[in-house]
């Protein structure tokens, strides 16, 4: 066993049970004494109490997550090799849970695969990284470098590593803000901005730039699918569309009718782009206005508008402190789609916040469809796709509620 000599932090014993659960975080509030000088972005020992090792993370004075858990396992070095063995063990689980769509998915999902507050989405030719921990930051290179270098020993086409850290929770952990090119050897760093991927047979034009988050969102993957299939022959209704994703899928599935809205005529030109390159221009109607504006207009008018409606809209709640206003917003479009839609209609609709837990959404439809005077019948429960792994041990990593109902 290798001698240690990192820094110690000793924790309550709260904290020592959720890190034995597999949970990676102690928050500041949860340590109890410092054992030698425990330098920010640097590693440190975590033990209980009694002094039982409990394992080994960055250390972040700035930040509320005062320890990020990397290890349990005392022989761990950490050294290029670690990073190198779990970085392709990432890449070798998105390669068989992805299969086909390999070449559009999310790579690294921070703690789900080890890496503290690291995100990687690859498009196509094109990484695009986010990083929010000063641990990972200090170690990015090395780790992106590697990471580019297996994924071409897979046979993989990856052309630049773009960074997108323009987030407000950098500066939680001391970091600045900012975007841009990673320059690494080998790497372009004069490419446009833009990049194109194919998601379920739809052609996308992804500006990882400008987009939001890393340009795209390839969560909802096989949620569109799923959609997609109950679209043949109906009138859809697709709110917050962004960039269309959801009203292409229904489209190309031969909806009779796709109306597509959102507030932002950035995103609604952007899904034009995207309706073009995949040649259903013309099969979709794209409409900029406020949502919740447009759904009070069509509840108020006789049913049977849509008969299918998809509510994705962006996350509601980005705390605890937010969660009560957050219900209202999600109980008001869910209410009004009710409204809207003739028995016998559908209705897909989410929630991507983590703080909305599932039985936070389950009630606020049972809520809603009492107020509609409807029933509902499920026809799907489902989650992110599965490059989006959930860890059961950490909470965290599963955000994303998605459900598909008849109303009868």
């Amino acid at each position: 066993m290798m001698e240690r000599t990192y820094p110690i932090v000793t924790i309550t014993d709260k904290a020592a049970r959720a890190l034995r659960s597999g949970h990676p975080w102690v928050y500041d509030a949860e340590i109890t004494a410092l054992s030698g000088a425990c330098a920010d972005g640097e590693l440190v020992d975590v033990q209980s109490q009694s002094g039982h090792w409990l394992g080994a993370g960055f250390y972040n004075s700035a930040s509320k997550i005062r320890v990020r858990i990397l290890s349990n396992n005392k022989n761990d070095r950490f050294d290029a090799a670690f990073w190198e063995r779990r970085l392709r063990y990432a890449v070798a689980y998105r390669k068989t849970v992805m299969g086909e769509d390999f070449a559009a998915c999310r790579l690294i999902f921070g703690e789900a695969d080890g890496f503290p507050g690291l995100t990687v989405d690859r498009f196509d030719t094109v990484l695009v990284a986010q990083v929010l921990s000063l641990g990972i930051e200090r170690r990015k290179e090395t780790i992106l470098a590697a990471l580019v270098r297996i994924l071409r020993e897979y046979g993989q086409t990856i052309e630049a590593v773009y960074e997108r850290n323009d987030v407000k929770l950098r500066e939680k952990e001391g970091l600045r803000q900012g975007k841009g090119v990673l320059a690494l050897e080998g790497l372009r760093t004069d490419l446009s901005g833009h990049v194109e991927i194919t998601e379920n047979g739809i052609h996308y034009n992804v500006d990882y730039v400008n987009g939001q988050k890393t340009g795209f969102f390839l969560d909802q993957k096989y949620n569109r699918l799923a959609v997609a299939r109950l679209a043949p022959g109906r009138r859809v209704l697709d709110c917050f569309t962004h960039t269309g994703a959801f009203g292409l899928n229904c489209a190309r599935a031969g909806a009779e009718r796709v109306v597509s809205v959102d507030v932002s005529a950035d995103a609604l030109e952007q899904a034009r782009r995207n309706a073009a390159l995949s040649g259903l221009e013309g099969r979709v109607e794209y409409l900029q206005s406020d949502v919740f504006d447009l759904l009070t207009q069509l509840a108020d008018r006789p049913r049977g508008a849509f008969d299918l409606i998809i509510l994705d809209p962006p996350a509601f709640t980005k705390s605890s402190a937010t969660v009560a206003a957050a219900i209202r917003g999600y109980k008001e479009i869910n209410l009004k789609a009710m409204r809207i839609l003739p028995r016998g209609g559908y209705l897909a609709t989410c929630s991507c916040s983590h703080f909305m837990t599932d039985d936070r959404f389950r009630a606020m439809l049972v809520d809603a469809a009492r107020d509609a005077q409807v029933s509902l019948r499920q026809i799907e429960a489902r989650q992110q796709g599965p490059d989006h792994p959930i860890l059961w041990s950490v909470p965290e990593t599963e955000y994303l509620k998605f459900y598909m109902f008849q109303i009868v």
